[in-house]
């Protein structure tokens, strides 16, 4: 079949693609599959809109958003589409009335929410339709250990084994390697499918991260920002979204923001849906200045003048935080993005996902630690010494696209004054003495007692303990307590340190802390800079000194350095992804359970030759390597045979 897509194009009212359409849609055409990543707002909809409006029969898009499906629904008629969408937010008599008209063939498109696909009938229906193409928007929410997951979204893969569609298109804005792996898994797609990841470098964007210490330093840095992104206000130069990790704090901020005449309002799940709904249109329709929101608000909203998105403590991972901040800009001018963190943020998070679900049921210890694992990279970033923008596309293995310094984040700004080269014995040193104190509380104290223990402050805890009298108290008492607190931090950012204990957490000294304490494994961390350095070091917000920036084996280099694979390595990694697929299949598990991307890209980087070389990479603890080592090393030989050949 030979289709016109630039008159497709021109008929739905475009003038041209966008970058990475065309070759998408040209590929689900040629190929019948494909998993397309790309941000919010770079036109997804149009891979499976177009081709739709060309092909005979009903398209099926799968999508949570009631908002978004309407939206689409309405712009697709105004372009002589004829289109609807299925919905639990219709009335009864409507809903019935849209059923029989898609029995009979009415519609090029129908969008329904993925509960409907349990509905008594409708899978009926779907079978007698046509159906050239299904397409799955948020992809992701399938990944049931993901930022989103969503388990009416389990469901899909057994529809389309029933349907059988000549077309199956996955899509979505945030997808690691490993999700995107779970993606073609859970849908049941062919392993080769092809993904297509474009679109992720956002340099319009000023990506910043800040600590605030209290209420009054965290009031500071958000009142700058928006006066930098807004002005005052009432000025007209556009909206800004703060993001609160609570309904409370939520309504808090906004009364605040509203008390210095910002045209601000709240929105969270505790609203009724009229406020909510009259929220969420006066800031689309520019009544508000200002929505303080709870991760709730957002999902369709594509106002194009945020000029700022600020979150006023860190979401849950990387992949949530791009997809709000990614809020800002949308119209390709300078906006500004604002992380704030605090030192509470590590062990409240860690007791938050303890707690479980909402049932009181404990939570299943590999989702524990696989959600731990998420908001740690998260942590890693925010405490990174790499431009900003280039860590994101990397973590999405969006490598084409990175800009080898955006110079416009906080990163690469005090990057610019001042050097970050490190002595790595000195590293080591300071590293270990600090994982010291933190085997002397294991499981007893918090890390504000580890912190009172090599700092060598007397209390009448570490008394009573007897750990007044140990090597460890005062190993670093020539250090600052700010500047400890922040190696510490980093500690439990590198997976060395974790916390237990629910509501009141105490630290706990990790297999991997135990080998770097001990010195077998090595201390691949840089250090925050001490107070009073020259340069990038001597920022208070402390944005130059990476939490995960690795000190390679050979020496000190800079986080962006060991961040980065080169040629060869990413044909390793590309190897070993496809061989954890294959694992993951065999074992019916998520790919992420056989091992991580950032577990890949070590081993990629390392090229170990023997069991006891790959040992050294994150994650290869002892069951790994009995289970998967002796396949990871042939991956490892036989994709660089290939690549020398």
């Amino acid at each position: 079949m030979t289709l016109d897509l630039d008159a497709a194009l021109r008929r739905l009212g475009y003038d041209a693609f966008r970058r990475g359409q065309r070759e998408a849609i040209e590929t689900l055409l040629d190929r019948g599959h494909l998993l397309l990543v790309a941000p919010t707002g770079g036109g997804k909809s149009l891979t499976y809109q177009l081709p739709a409006s060309l092909l005979p029969g009903t398209t099926l898009v799968i999508s949570p958003l009631v908002s978004l499906m309407h939206d689409q629904v309405d712009a697709l008629g105004a372009r002589g589409v004829a289109a609807t969408y299925l919905a639990s937010t219709l009335e009864a008599g409507e809903a019935r009335r849209r059923f029989a008209r898609l029995a009979h063939g009415a519609f090029s498109l129908v969008y329904v929410a993925p509960e409907r696909l349990g509905t008594p009938g409708f899978r009926d229906i779907l079978k007698s339709l046509d159906c050239p193409l299904v397409a799955v928007d948020e992809a992701h929410c399938i990944s049931e250990w993901g930022h989103d997951f969503r388990p009416e979204y389990l469901a899909i893969g057994g529809l389309l084994a029933e349907l059988k569609p000549p077309r199956v298109l996955a899509c979505t804005a945030t997808a690691t390697p490993v999700v995107r792996d779970e993606i073609v898994t859970r849908l049941g797609l062919p392993a080769d499918t092809p993904q297509i990841v474009h679109g992720f470098a956002r340099p319009n964007l000023a990506l910043r991260a800040l600590e605030a210490t209290s209420a009054r330093e965290r009031n500071r840095h958000v009142d700058a920002v928006l006066a930098e992104a807004l002005g005052r206000p009432g000025a007209g130069r556009g909206r800004a979204i703060v993001y609160a990790a609570t309904r409370k704090s939520a309504a808090a901020e906004a009364l605040r923001l509203a008390a210095r005449r910002w045209r601000a309002d709240a929105y969270h799940a505790g609203l009724n849906g009229a406020t909510r709904d009259r929220v969420q249109r006066d800031f689309a329709e520019g009544r508000l200045e200002i929505v303080v929101a709870t991760n709730a608000f957002g999902m369709g909203i594509d106002r194009p003048d945020v000029r700022a998105v600020v979150h006023l403590s860190p979401p849950g991972s990387i992949e949530a935080y791009y997809q709000e901040v990614g809020r800002a800009g949308r119209d390709g001018q300078d906006a500004i993005g604002l992380l704030l963190v605090s030192p509470s943020d590590l062990p409240l998070r860690r007791a938050l996902l303890e707690r479980g679900g909402e049932d009181g049921a404990p939570p299943d210890p590999a989702v524990l630690e696989h959600k731990w694992g998420l908001f740690l990279e998260l942590i890693r970033w925010a405490d990174g010494g790499s431009c900003r923008h280039d860590a994101i596309l990397r973590y999405f293995g969006d490598e084409a696209e990175t800009l080898a310094g955006c110079g416009r984040c906080d990163v690469c700004q005090a990057l610019a004054h001042g050097d970050q080269a490190q002595d790595p014995d000195t590293v080591t040193l300071v590293v270990r003495k600090a994982l010291s104190g933190v085997a002397r509380v294991h499981e007893r104290f918090g890390l504000g007692m580890v912190l009172k223990l090599i700092r060598g402050e007397d209390d009448p805890r570490l008394q009573r303990a007897g750990l007044t009298r140990v090597p460890t108290f005062g190993n670093l008492r020539e250090h600052p307590d700010d500047w400890l607190l922040r190696v510490l931090r980093r500690c439990v950012a590198a997976g060395w340190v974790s916390f237990s204990g629910g509501d009141r957490p105490v630290v706990l000294l990790t297999a991997e802390g135990r080998a770097v304490m001990k010195g077998t494994t090595p201390a691949r961390i840089l250090l925050p800079p001490l107070p009073g350095a020259t340069g990038a070091a001597g920022r208070r917000d402390d944005a130059a000194a990476p939490a995960r920036g690795d000190v390679a084996r050979g020496g000190g280099v800079r986080a962006s350095e060991t961040d980065v694979l080169d040629d060869l390595g990413q044909v390793v990694f590309d190897a070993l992804r496809r061989h954890r697929l294959v694992l993951a299949r065999e074992a019916a598990v998520p790919p992420y359970v056989i091992a991580s991307d950032r577990t890949l890209r070590d081993i990629a980087r390392l090229r170990p030759r023997t069991l006891d070389e790959l040992a050294l990479a994150h994650g290869i603890g002892s069951h790994k390597l009995e289970h998967y080592g002796d396949g990871l090393l042939r991956i490892v030989r036989e994709a660089l045979a290939g690549a020398s050949a």
